[in-house]
Protein backbone atom coordinates (compact mmCIF):
# COMPACT_ATOMS: atom_id res chain seq x y z
CA UNK A 1 0.00 0.00 0.00
CA UNK A 2 1.17 3.36 -1.06
CA UNK A 3 1.50 6.20 1.61
CA UNK A 4 -0.84 8.19 -0.08
CA UNK A 5 -3.57 5.56 0.10
CA UNK A 6 -2.69 5.04 3.60
CA UNK A 7 -3.39 8.32 4.59
CA UNK A 8 -6.39 8.66 2.40
CA UNK A 9 -8.02 5.54 4.67
CA UNK A 10 -6.67 6.83 8.15
CA UNK A 11 -7.95 9.89 7.19
CA UNK A 12 -11.66 8.55 6.11
CA UNK A 13 -11.79 5.92 9.10
CA UNK A 14 -10.95 8.41 11.81
CA UNK A 15 -13.06 11.38 10.66
CA UNK A 16 -16.43 9.72 11.58
CA UNK A 17 -14.94 9.44 15.36
CA UNK A 18 -16.20 12.50 17.05
CA UNK A 19 -13.55 14.00 15.91
CA UNK A 20 -14.05 18.00 15.63
CA UNK A 21 -14.64 19.40 12.22
CA UNK A 22 -11.54 21.80 11.44
CA UNK A 23 -10.74 23.39 8.50
CA UNK A 24 -8.03 21.63 7.17
CA UNK A 25 -10.12 18.03 7.58
CA UNK A 26 -13.32 18.97 6.25
CA UNK A 27 -11.49 20.41 2.86
CA UNK A 28 -9.69 16.94 2.83
CA UNK A 29 -12.89 15.38 3.04
CA UNK A 30 -14.50 17.77 -0.30
CA UNK A 31 -11.92 16.73 -2.31
CA UNK A 32 -13.08 12.92 -1.91
CA UNK A 33 -16.66 13.57 -1.39
CA UNK A 34 -17.50 16.84 -2.78
CA UNK A 35 -15.06 17.25 -6.02
CA UNK A 36 -17.39 19.20 -7.91
CA UNK A 37 -17.46 22.24 -4.65
CA UNK A 38 -13.48 21.59 -4.48
CA UNK A 39 -12.43 21.40 -8.17
CA UNK A 40 -14.59 24.74 -8.06
CA UNK A 41 -12.86 26.23 -5.51
CA UNK A 42 -14.84 25.81 -2.58
CA UNK A 43 -12.61 26.25 0.44
CA UNK A 44 -13.93 26.17 4.27
CA UNK A 45 -12.00 28.38 5.60
CA UNK A 46 -13.03 28.80 9.86
CA UNK A 47 -15.72 27.08 11.36
CA UNK A 48 -16.83 27.03 15.29
CA UNK A 49 -20.74 25.84 17.10
CA UNK A 50 -21.51 29.38 16.26
CA UNK A 51 -19.99 30.75 12.74
CA UNK A 52 -18.68 29.11 9.49
CA UNK A 53 -16.70 30.86 6.73
CA UNK A 54 -16.87 29.49 3.11
CA UNK A 55 -14.25 31.54 0.22
CA UNK A 56 -15.07 30.94 -3.61
CA UNK A 57 -12.67 32.78 -5.62
CA UNK A 58 -13.88 33.82 -9.47
CA UNK A 59 -11.98 31.75 -11.75
CA UNK A 60 -12.16 30.17 -15.50
CA UNK A 61 -13.95 27.09 -13.80
CA UNK A 62 -16.76 28.32 -12.11
CA UNK A 63 -17.40 31.43 -14.29
CA UNK A 64 -21.10 31.95 -16.22
CA UNK A 65 -21.39 33.15 -19.89
CA UNK A 66 -21.46 36.83 -18.00
CA UNK A 67 -17.75 37.10 -16.96
CA UNK A 68 -19.11 36.19 -13.67
CA UNK A 69 -19.69 33.82 -10.78
CA UNK A 70 -22.35 30.60 -11.47
CA UNK A 71 -24.63 30.94 -9.26
CA UNK A 72 -24.80 27.09 -8.67
CA UNK A 73 -21.35 27.60 -7.23
CA UNK A 74 -22.50 30.74 -4.68
CA UNK A 75 -24.98 27.96 -3.95
CA UNK A 76 -22.55 25.36 -3.27
CA UNK A 77 -19.87 27.48 -0.89
CA UNK A 78 -23.47 29.09 0.99
CA UNK A 79 -24.27 25.26 1.91
CA UNK A 80 -21.21 24.34 2.95
CA UNK A 81 -21.09 27.60 5.31
CA UNK A 82 -24.07 25.79 7.05
CA UNK A 83 -23.71 22.04 6.64
CA UNK A 84 -19.80 22.32 7.99
CA UNK A 85 -21.69 22.95 11.46
CA UNK A 86 -24.52 21.16 11.17
CA UNK A 87 -21.80 17.71 10.10
CA UNK A 88 -19.76 19.31 13.43
CA UNK A 89 -22.70 18.91 16.05
CA UNK A 90 -24.15 15.84 14.75
CA UNK A 91 -20.85 14.50 14.75
CA UNK A 92 -20.49 15.43 18.54
CA UNK A 93 -23.91 13.98 19.77
CA UNK A 94 -22.45 10.81 19.28
CA UNK A 95 -26.04 9.76 17.78
CA UNK A 96 -26.58 8.52 14.42
CA UNK A 97 -28.44 11.80 13.16
CA UNK A 98 -29.21 12.30 9.28
CA UNK A 99 -29.64 15.75 7.97
CA UNK A 100 -30.83 16.96 4.24
CA UNK A 101 -31.38 20.21 2.97
CA UNK A 102 -35.32 20.11 2.32
CA UNK A 103 -35.73 23.71 0.89
CA UNK A 104 -33.63 26.49 -0.01
CA UNK A 105 -33.49 29.80 -1.77
CA UNK A 106 -31.65 33.07 -2.46
CA UNK A 107 -31.24 36.78 -3.59
CA UNK A 108 -28.39 38.03 -5.92
CA UNK A 109 -27.37 41.80 -5.60
CA UNK A 110 -24.42 42.38 -7.57
CA UNK A 111 -22.61 40.32 -9.95
CA UNK A 112 -20.35 37.91 -8.27
CA UNK A 113 -16.39 38.74 -9.30
CA UNK A 114 -13.05 38.36 -7.41
CA UNK A 115 -13.12 36.21 -4.10
CA UNK A 116 -16.25 36.36 -2.49
CA UNK A 117 -17.07 35.23 1.11
CA UNK A 118 -19.80 33.53 2.63
CA UNK A 119 -20.32 33.54 6.51
CA UNK A 120 -22.84 31.74 7.83
CA UNK A 121 -23.68 32.88 11.84
CA UNK A 122 -26.70 30.42 13.08
CA UNK A 123 -24.74 27.53 14.18
CA UNK A 124 -26.45 28.37 17.77
CA UNK A 125 -29.74 26.84 16.03
CA UNK A 126 -28.31 23.82 15.11
CA UNK A 127 -27.83 22.37 18.96
CA UNK A 128 -31.80 22.79 20.22
CA UNK A 129 -33.14 20.93 17.09
CA UNK A 130 -30.50 18.42 17.62
CA UNK A 131 -31.51 18.08 21.20
CA UNK A 132 -35.10 17.86 20.10
CA UNK A 133 -34.77 15.22 17.45
CA UNK A 134 -33.00 13.00 20.17
CA UNK A 135 -35.32 13.70 23.00
CA UNK A 136 -38.70 12.76 20.66
CA UNK A 137 -37.39 10.85 18.15
CA UNK A 138 -39.59 13.33 15.59
CA UNK A 139 -37.46 15.25 12.62
CA UNK A 140 -36.78 18.94 13.24
CA UNK A 141 -35.79 21.65 10.52
CA UNK A 142 -34.24 24.70 11.16
CA UNK A 143 -33.85 27.67 8.68
CA UNK A 144 -29.76 28.70 8.26
CA UNK A 145 -28.82 31.96 6.67
CA UNK A 146 -25.85 32.44 4.53
CA UNK A 147 -24.24 35.73 3.47
CA UNK A 148 -21.87 36.50 0.27
CA UNK A 149 -19.55 39.33 0.17
CA UNK A 150 -16.66 40.62 -1.94
CA UNK A 151 -13.66 41.60 -1.36
CA UNK A 152 -15.15 45.47 -0.49
CA UNK A 153 -17.35 43.93 2.14
CA UNK A 154 -20.67 44.23 -0.81
CA UNK A 155 -23.13 41.69 -0.67
CA UNK A 156 -22.92 39.37 -3.58
CA UNK A 157 -25.97 37.26 -2.16
CA UNK A 158 -27.61 35.55 0.40
CA UNK A 159 -29.00 31.98 0.78
CA UNK A 160 -31.61 30.46 3.16
CA UNK A 161 -31.16 26.21 3.88
CA UNK A 162 -34.04 24.76 5.33
CA UNK A 163 -32.04 21.65 7.19
CA UNK A 164 -34.04 18.88 8.84
CA UNK A 165 -32.61 16.15 10.96
CA UNK A 166 -33.62 12.80 12.42
CA UNK A 167 -32.71 10.36 13.97
CA UNK A 168 -31.49 7.18 11.86
CA UNK A 169 -34.32 4.23 12.74
CA UNK A 170 -32.74 1.19 14.10
CA UNK A 171 -32.45 -1.89 11.78
CA UNK A 172 -33.73 -5.01 12.78
CA UNK A 173 -31.59 -7.55 12.78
Amino acid sequence: MEHFDFVIIYFYQNYKRNMPVTASKFNMFSFFKLPAAWWCGVRLREIDKNRAVVTVTHRWINQNPFNSMFWAVQGMAAELSTGAMMIDQIEATGKKISMLVANNNANFSKKATGKITFTCEDGHLIKEALDKTIATGEGQTIWMKSVGVNTEGVVVSTFNFEWTVRLRKKRLA
